[in-house]
């Protein structure tokens, strides 16, 4: 028995059996050591394997076969054991809605057998550290997002464990609470020593690690700390600024479709991206007066490779396909078009046609002025004003509870508005919020889609809610399953999916009926930068074609991809405009998006405060 580790693997597999079928490989002879005392990250895109890794670890599915080992203990031989001395915080933790902060806790410490008299002094010391001790009193349906996990961390830690295990605690969770959330953690592991194992899709997050392991299709790509792993990227790095008029989102296609690029995402007002070897130069960029400037390899670039060189990319059309391993359609631009080395360099007036800003005399799709919305005494949403144009990609940002989905649902005609002027596709929706509603396509934050129906089913039910039916709906099922990548998955059960086959699904239903705008409330809460990279090059795709795109997020690297965005906190409007223009009114030019935001509204609370 090594007490020095907490966790210690080897040569771990997990099969799921399917009926008349082969197993499922889950997780495929993994081996690792985790040392006490210290904050060890797990990253890796949707279907990696990192949850069922974790049920491992807590003793909830039995391995096939191997060794494992937590806090000294074999797992399936003392399962019960190892449940007493860790605590465990899945995705979707079990907070009670209809109970206080203070009930929630009992509830918690009341399943964990503490004592009546140990209590004070150890929820006094949670609520500090979370900050929730003037919410005791509240109803958990009532915090925000980011309240609401720092409860279920203060639950989860009514009593004091030897292991914490955080399966991707942040999701949905905007840049201040994520602050707020892993300065707890740091707390807990420096000056409590206490043991932490998190999966984040967070690189950042994972960044502040200790030590760092990376997984697909059940296996270890590579492990280090953040930077050793970092140093894969090193010399391969670079950031350029797109031509003006020319959206970041369209130069990032250009990059991707040349085959010596791994990677590229907008970034501090360029295009990052990652060259197959170092010190490679991307002659036609400096031709078209684009020069690339080296910059520090980080977490995120070191990631992206280890995927990219793991997945099995095939172009399979005579069109150019950007697109993970998973999609077969994303940006999509004609072979003449697209670079293939330095002296075949893409048609600069193609770059102008697609990706130019969105004009100011281009039609306005929404239009908002002096939009209210009280509910009884509280005002959600107070005096904001803004106009979306036709093929813009707009984003609506603030931190969790600051009234950007109640918005968010004014617009799509879901909610009422106590006040103002709401015109979107033209139509005032005080007035006539059914026919608004047929321009509209709209994917939730939680996606609506019934797993019991197949993939096929869904879009057929949504179809028909949107008033397609016969041979047209049928042809438009085919259409967008090809346009998305799903038909292979057509007969299978939308609840056997992994998370980005659902997510393109939600989009594919919310698209079904070709609608003028398109409504996106956090579509990419929880997924990987892989997955997250290919999302965004259909949004491209979709905005040169005209859809009008409104877009929440809690990543605010994605206000980049946006011609413009706006944030507002407890209901009122704080900034608006492109990434430039923002970054220009802050006076932060070289700053990222997430600096930038905690910025914005920091500086808005405390002119409140004074």
């Amino acid at each position: 028995m090594d007490t020095t580790l907490v966790i210690r693997a080897k040569d771990v597999h997990m099969e799921f059996p399917v009926k008349n079928g082969p197993s499922v490989v889950a997780l495929e002879r993994i081996n690792l050591e985790v040392p006490k005392g210290q904050l060890t990250a797990l990253i890796g895109p949707d279907g990696a394997g990192k949850t069922t890794f974790m049920r491992l670890l807590c003793g909830l599915l039995d391995k096939t076969s191997g060794e494992l080992d937590v806090l000294g203990l074999d797992v399936e031989a003392h399962s019960q054991e190892v449940q007493n001395l860790l605590s465990y915080m899945p995705q979707k933790f079990g907070l009670y809605e209809d109970l206080s902060v203070a009930e929630n806790m009992n509830l918690y410490a009341d399943l964990h057998g503490i004592p009546m008299g140990e209590r004070p002094e150890r929820f006094q010391k949670l609520l500090e550290m979370t900050g929730l001790s003037e919410f005791t009193s509240r109803l958990a349906g009532k915090l925000s997002g980011g309240m609401k996990q720092k409860l279920g961390l203060a639950c989860t830690l009514v009593r004091s464990p030897d292991l914490l295990i955080l399966d991707e605690p942040t999701v949905g969770v905007d840049p201040l609470s994520r602050r707020e959330l892993w300065a707890i953690l740091k707390h807990l592991v420096h000056d409590e020593h206490l043991s932490v194992f998190v999966s984040t899709a967070y690189m950042d997050e994972a960044a502040m690690c200790e030590k760092v392991y990376i997984m697909n299709h059940g296996r270890f790509l590579g492990q280090g700390t953040p930077a050793e792993l970092s140093a894969i990227a090193s010399g391969r790095c670079f950031e350029v600024k797109p031509l003006p008029g020319v959206a970041m989102r369209v130069l990032q296609s250009f990059l991707l479709a040349d085959s010596r690029i791994t990677d590229a995402v907008p970034s501090n007002g360029a295009v990052r991206f990652i060259t197959t070897e170092p010190n490679l130069e991307i002659a036609w960029l400096v031709k078209q007066g684009m020069t690339p400037v080296p910059v520090e390899e980080r977490l995120e670039d070191s990631f992206m490779i280890l995927l990219k060189d793991d997945e099995q990319e095939l172009a399979a059309s005579s069109l150019v396909i950007f697109a993970d391993s998973e999609t077969e359609t994303a940006v999509e631009i004609e072979e003449s078009q697209v670079p293939k080395s330095d002296t075949d360099m893409p048609q600069l007036d193609y770059l102008h046609l697609t990706g130019q800003t969105i004009a100011d005399d281009a039609p306005i799709d929404i239009e908002v002025e002096n939009l209210v919305k009280q509910f009884g005494d509280f005002t959600a949403v107070a005096n904001t004003s803004f106009q979306v144009r036709q093929g813009e990609v707009f984003g609506l940002l603030g931190p969790n509870g600051a009234g950007k989905t109640t918005t968010f649902r004014m617009l799509c005609g879901l909610l009422p508005s106590t006040s103002g002027v709401l015109n979107v596709a033209g139509v005032n929706l005080r007035h006539a919020r059914t026919q608004a509603r047929a321009n509209i396509g709209y994917v939730a934050q939680k996606f609506s889609l019934y797993d019991t129906l197949t993939v096929y089913e869904n879009l057929r039910f949504f179809g028909g809610a949107y008033g397609l039916y016969g041979d047209a709906l049928e042809r438009r099922i085919y259409e967008i399953m090809d346009e998305f990548g799903l038909t292979d998955k057509k007969d299978e059960d939308t609840s056997q999916l992994p998370g980005g086959y659902k997510q393109r699904l939600s989009m594919a239903a919310g698209l079904i009926h070709c609608p003028k705008i398109l409504f996106l409330d956090e579509p990419t809460s929880g997924i990987d930068p892989l997955a997250r990279r290919n999302f965004w090059q259909q949004i491209t795709r979709l905005s040169a074609q005209g859809t009008t795109i409104i877009i929440t997020t809690h990543f605010m690297d994605e206000a980049e991809y946006c011609d413009r965005f706006m944030i507002q906190d407890k209901g009122r409007l704080l900034i608006l405009g492109s990434p430039a223009d923002i970054r220009e009114q802050v006076q932060l030019p070289k700053a990222d998006m997430n600096e930038i935001f905690i910025e914005i509204v920091e500086r808005a609370r405390d002119k409140g405060a004074m």
